[in-house]
């Protein structure tokens, strides 16, 4: 392992969640509640912001979601991408999972739950665009929470480091073609321009600032970087929370109109965390993976980068959107959903200890 992997990989199993991290799915609905309001006390503000766009990108917003997502990115050491043979089996599984498992599985929920069982009870005219959010928020990895998640669970920390690594590097390539194809097959328009666009936005120009960032950061030393990484970490979640308020301002009377819309969004995502987690969690103890490796295999094969599926959703559908709101549900249910996943593998160790001793 190179020096820098052994640096990064420490700082990775550092510090623990924080309260702001915690308690994430609070914030989220304190911004609902408050971008509902807002929204119906200063409807020409929003929709000032909302006509705020530079081909078909909405200034605000793409500045925030570049808040949002470039520290996330500066955390990402692709010098870990060579440490990937080290869990031939854990990595394996992670991407079975991540990108032939849950996109498809999420888009066949949302035929089975928007489309079928729950289409009575939603507005007609959203339905293509709320499974359209759940694909676009499935196709997208875990970047940044994993982190936290291989933290709480003891994951190996180099592991996640090359996992996400890896994750990364094939998103830039893939998003835009999974996503595409999902939709085609979900009979839904797919806006080709804006979808490769929003790839170039929001994947690859900040990637790359953000490598470049890091690079600079880590020529000064590790105590720089950690000092930058403590001050800009608030930064992602801060810019996410502002987003919401934006998001909720618009969606404010289809919510009122439709408060079980989110509920019944939830319930596919709610079955895809727990089926990915299962089936990854599981096939890697089939395989004989230790469980601190399993650990961090079954926690990203279920989480979600939910802050590019929120910027995807909102330059290809719009603010008021269903695919908007869909992926907002995700954001909503993920800290709560995650943690329990967590507690599972946790509790669950003596049990997977037993097949490989």
């Amino acid at each position: 392992m190179s020096a820098q992997c052994e640096i990064t990989a420490k700082a990775a199993a550092g510090a623990p969640m924080s309260v702001f991290e915690r308690y994430l799915s609070v914030w989220v609905f304190l911004c609902i509640v408050a971008g509902i309001v807002l929204g119906q006390m200063l409807p020409v503000l929003f929709q000032s912001i909302g006509r705020m766009e530079v081909a078909q990108v909405n200034l605000p917003v793409g500045l925030l979601i570049w808040v949002m997502i470039i520290p996330m990115l500066v955390k990402v050491d692709f010098g870990a991408l060579h440490e990937v043979r080290q869990h031939v089996r854990g990595i394996g599984v992670t991407l079975f999972v991540n990108w032939l498992v849950k996109p498809f599985s999420m888009a066949f929920l949302g035929w089975l739950f928007v489309r079928q069982v729950f289409a009575p009870h939603l507005p007609a005219g959203q339905i293509d665009s709320y499974i359209a959010g759940l694909i676009l928020l499935a196709a997208a990895p875990c970047t940044a929470m994993v982190f936290v998640w291989s933290r709480l669970s003891n994951g190996d920390p180099l592991f996640t480091l090359s996992q996400v690594a890896l994750n990364d590097t094939i998103m830039i390539f893939a998003f835009a073609p999974l996503v595409g194809f999902l939709l085609g097959i979900s009979a839904i328009t797919v806006p080709w321009d804006t979808l490769f666009t929003s790839v170039v936005l929001y994947i690859v120009i900040p990637l790359i600032l953000a490598q470049f960032w890091r690079k600079s950061l880590l020529s000064r030393g590790q105590a720089a970087f950690d000092a930058a990484m403590e001050k800009i970490g608030p930064w992602s979640i801060t810019a996410l929370l502002a987003t919401l308020v934006l998001l909720f301002a618009f969606q404010g009377k289809a919510i009122i109109d439709q408060p079980l819309v989110i509920a019944l969004l939830a319930v596919p995502i709610l079955i895809q965390v727990f089926f990915n987690s299962a089936l990854a969690y599981g096939l890697n103890r089939a395989l004989g993976e230790k469980h601190n490796v399993a650990c961090p295999s079954a926690l990203i094969g279920a989480s979600n980068f939910f802050e590019l599926a929120v910027a995807a959703a909102i330059s290809l559908f719009g603010f008021e959107s269903g695919a908007a709101l869909a992926t907002v549900v995700g954001v909503l249910i993920e800290v709560p959903v995650m943690l329990g996943v967590v507690k599972v593998v946790n509790a669950s160790k003596d049990w997977y200890e037993r097949r490989n001793a």
